[in-house]
């Protein structure tokens, strides 16, 4: 027959959580208000495969089924990941895998990479959440394993370390530590919340870093300002 063209239409299945713009492959996450206005943490999925996670110098790691124990300089923490998971030990490497290709393995592969190297670096050099008092005679210190704390009350406020967590105080700031980075955040935030930022002169307990935006006072208002 006669010679010719070859026509060949390929047609490209629609990934279940990328999209391609441009030269770019972009993914649509939710994030939580509070977490874009005061910063956090999101674990973002990647399209690899097995994900590495170095062990840290001095960290005896051992995994037994479902769980993943890591000793270290700072303490001991054990992990259990879920069975759509599969985490091994490769010399001074984690491998972390997928079981299957299924939307929820998918969904926690990053996640529990995530989890894993906050488990190494907890155990290795621990976390640590630093908050700012901000306030004329507002301050804090530490009474054996309480943090006391005069912020503006007629009494003191006294905060109980829970287990793991301890407290150092450096003039204004407050350094909450632990090798849990969950726990340490947590403990975090329910300091703060003993005496949150007011919005006018943003007297309160803030986290180092935090930008409080402030309302205008009254006298402000009346001649048009705003407070800064």
């Amino acid at each position: 027959g006669k010679s010719g063209d070859l026509y060949v239409r390929i047609f490209v299945k629609k990934h279940p959580v990328f999209r391609k713009d441009g030269q770019n492959l972009v993914m649509d996450m939710g994030v939580k208000l509070t977490d874009a206005i005061l910063g956090g943490e999101e674990t973002v999925n990647t399209l690899d495969g097995a994900i590495k996670v170095k062990i840290p110098e001095g960290v005896t790691v051992k995994i037994d089924g479902n769980i993943v124990n890591a000793v270290g300089p700072k303490g001991t923490l054990t992990y259990e990941h879920r069975p759509e998971i599969k985490v091994s030990q490769d010399n001074n490497n984690i491998n972390v895998e997928r079981v299957s290709e299924t939307a929820k393995a998918k969904s926690l592969h990053g996640l529990t990479r995530t989890l894993v190297e906050n488990l190494l670096f907890g155990v290795s050099k621990g976390w640590n959440k630093g908050l700012e008092i901000v306030g004329v005679g507002y301050r804090a210190e530490v009474a054996g394993t309480e943090l006391v704390l005069n912020v503006g009350f007629s009494h003191q406020v006294k905060f109980p370390a829970p287990d793991g967590i301890t407290f150092e105080v450096k003039q204004n700031i407050i350094n909450v530590m632990g090798i849990d980075k969950q726990r340490v955040g947590e403990t975090a935030a329910q300091i703060r919340r003993i005496k949150p930022p007011e919005p006018y002169k943003g007297k309160g307990i803030r986290y180092v870093g935090e930008i409080v935006r402030k309302k205008a006072g009254k006298a402000a208002k009346a001649v048009g300002g705003t407070a800064k």
